[in-house]
């Protein structure tokens, strides 16, 4: 590779497009529930920090001196809560995937196709504009995870495509859709919902919410299905 191009999953990219990834984050906060009841204050505290670190420098270019210095330890404690910084990646990616799933998965069915897609739409939005720099790292580094950590991620991504798929077919058997490839559809609706993280701010003019509504609607039409005005996600 390049000193011109860095990876992202698994493709290349310009530096000029890896540096509009390390602009100002914002003002998200990452609570500490977020990262699990089971895993100890000091490992959530480095989880953060990490997460702060990863999206601003990229995996390779942080150290185990930057993680551990945001929360007073010295580089060798990260080793004490962690094998590796590898591992700290992976609890990160796998966790905000789990995280963002759920959202997913609490959506109701309540049979009616366009609905439901909406609120799949919408939930997977507004996850990730209210979560953009944990979202931001589990987008952009994960070429950097050993293979069957990466594998592993890679089967949470795939039941997010799944979900979206089984609402959207259900809804183009009824009629309800009109789209001519489905899976095209749902990759397309589902990058756009990711694709948010590189330039998402809280402090922005959307909430996430609105955000999420906003694109449940664009969802909508792309799929031949047009709401009602002012209806929305659900």
């Amino acid at each position: 590779m390049s000193g011109t191009e860095r990876r992202r999953g698994g493709g290349r990219y310009p530096v000029a497009a890896a540096m509009e990834l390390t602009t100002d984050l914002g003002p998200e906060s990452i609570p500490g529930e977020f990262w699990g009841e089971h895993t100890s204050p000091v490992a959530r505290a480095l989880l953060s920090s990490a997460v702060q670190c990863f999206a601003r420098k990229g995996f390779h270019a942080t150290t185990t001196r930057d993680i551990t210095a945001v929360v007073g330890l010295s580089p060798g404690s990260l080793y004490v809560h962690f094998a590796s910084k590898e591992a700290v990646l992976f609890h990160i990616a796998r966790t905000g995937h789990e995280r963002a799933l759920a959202v997913l998965a609490a959506q109701q069915d309540d049979g009616d196709a366009r609905s439901h897609v909406r609120r799949l739409v919408a939930g997977h939005v507004s996850w990730h504009a209210r979560h953009h720099t944990v979202a931001r790292v589990c987008q952009y580094e994960l070429a950097a995870l050993a293979p069957e950590h990466l594998g592993e991620v890679l089967d949470l991504r795939q039941q997010f495509s799944a979900m979206l798929r089984t609402a959207v077919e259900r809804g183009a058997r009824e009629g309800v859709f009109d789209v001519p490839d489905i899976d095209r559809a749902v990759r397309a609706i589902l990058s756009l919902g990711i694709d948010l993280v590189r330039w998402y701010r809280l402090d922005g003019a959307d909430s996430p919410e609105a955000l999420g509504e906003s694109y449940a609607e664009l969802a909508a039409r792309m799929l031949g299905a047009p709401s009602p005005t002012g209806e929305g996600p659900g």
